[in-house]
């Protein structure tokens, strides 16, 4: 299987309105069902990477300062 890197560069052709999508997907939603809705999305996303060491590698970067907020 060939090594690829994580992109942990600004990749989205326009991110405000790809933000903006996802706080309207969570728009009137109770905390819960919020909740839900991200890990029904990160696994949604997880399998649309495909790559289990690019799942790692975003996995320990995402992990990486959250003891801290």
């Amino acid at each position: 299987m060939p090594h690829h890197d994580l992109i942990l560069t600004p990749n989205l052709a326009t991110p405000d309105d790809s933000y903006a999508a996802l706080l309207a997907a969570h728009e009137g939603l109770s905390k819960e069902q919020s909740d839900a809705l991200n890990a029904r999305l990160i696994l949604i996303l997880a399998n649309q990477i495909g790559d289990p060491e690019i799942l790692k590698q975003a996995l320990v970067c995402a992990r990486t300062g959250v003891e801290d907020v």
